[in-house]
């Protein structure tokens, strides 16, 4: 019995995100282990076993396969934030919007360790994850501008203000758990960075 086209639609999905996903993984283990920039697009295909023609069908550099959609997780956290800002202050919102992300990598601590390594060994991969976190910043400045009082001539200094430190937070954590190999939970360093005061 052949499958209606949405089921067949949806499978080839489910299949594109798990190559996705194999070269992923693939990629991050030759990046780890050879070096970001000593590693070529060529040893990945023949590592998967695909072409390079079909690579570039699922990602457009290598930079990609570390560092994958800008805006989808930006648009999680966002919207895990804007929920959590209905009981919240916009601090506690953040804090608690990026610790559930952490949850994701707690399950998976070895190969976020990878990813971490590989991002910071290169210069090209630091930028990428930077631009990232810009891009996460203008979806998430404006939510949390709506629930600040600041001074008019300043428009949304407040709330970019507040971003820039969560995101320093995170990026904090992040760099200690990783040279620390994954000594604690990654939450529990995500709480640290946030419970710091001057």
């Amino acid at each position: 019995m052949n499958a209606r086209p949405s089921q067949a639609g949806g499978l080839r999905e489910i299949t594109r995100e798990a190559v996705r996903e194999r070269i992923a993984e693939q990629a991050l283990i030759l990046f780890d282990e050879n070096g970001f920039e000593q590693t070529t697009i060529e040893d990945i295909v023949t590592a998967v076993g695909i072409s390079s023609r079909s690579y570039f069908r699922y990602y457009a550099s290598k930079e990609e396969a570390v560092i994958r959609d800008l805006v989808v997780g930006g648009a999680k956290l966002r919207d895990n934030v804007a929920q959590r800002l209905l009981e919240e202050t916009p601090w506690q919102a953040l804090h608690h919007g990026m610790r559930d992300g952490a949850e994701q990598i707690d399950a998976r601590p070895e190969k976020w360790l990878r990813t971490m390594r590989v991002i910071y060994s290169a210069a090209s991969l630091r930028a990428r994850n930077l631009e990232k976190h810009l891009t996460w910043s203008a979806l998430l400045t404006p939510l949390i501008n709506e629930h600040l009082d600041g001074d008019p001539r300043f428009g949304d200094l407040p709330a970019r203000t507040l971003v820039g430190r969560a995101f320093a937070c995170l990026d904090a954590a992040l760099a200690s758990w990783t040279e620390a190999n994954a000594a604690a939970p990654f939450r529990d360093a995500i709480d640290a960075a946030f419970a710091v005061r001057t």
